[in-house]
């Protein structure tokens, strides 16, 4: 027989991880459960050159026209809406893994943009954002001199 080491902590954190998620969805109704599994936002991708900051979004069968983009010097508003086409029907049951409806996105920038010399390209659906930076951006390094 195998001598076992009692830790009452163990069974103090499953109790705890048990409340959390009795908190975290217990108290929600069957809609409001659905809506927090269907949830959608695209992924991002973002870096920086010299010049620019570059955004490039997945929009996945999404169409430009149901995309709207909107830009402070600080952050990118992105919000649109994915809109079901064709609802598949097997022996009476729905089935669908895809996410529809509206989404909203907000991308905090790394460095102050020029939010009137934005340009936007859409592919394939991937939307590319080039968001030029603001002139005092680019001059920010000082010399500094000693003496």
């Amino acid at each position: 027989m195998a001598l076992v080491r009692y830790n009452p902590w163990q069974e103090m954190n499953a109790l705890q991880r048990q409340i959390n998620q009795l908190f975290d969805e217990g108290f929600l109704t069957n809609s409001e459960r659905n809506f927090k599994e269907k949830i959608f936002a695209p992924s991002a991708e973002l870096y920086e050159t010299d010049d620019a900051v570059m955004l490039k979004l997945e929009l996945p069968g999404i169409k430009a026209e149901d995309v709207d983009i909107q830009a402070t010097k600080e952050a990118v508003y992105i919000t649109g809406e994915r809109k079901q086409a064709i609802k598949s029907e097997e022996n009476g049951v729905n089935h669908s893994e895809f996410r529809y409806g509206k989404f909203s996105r907000s991308v905090a920038l790394p460095a102050l943009i020029d939010n009137t010399k934005i340009t936007a390209d859409y592919q394939q659906g991937i939307l590319y954002l080039t968001l030029p930076k603001a002139e005092e951006e680019k001059n920010k390094v000082v010399k500094v001199t000693l003496g």
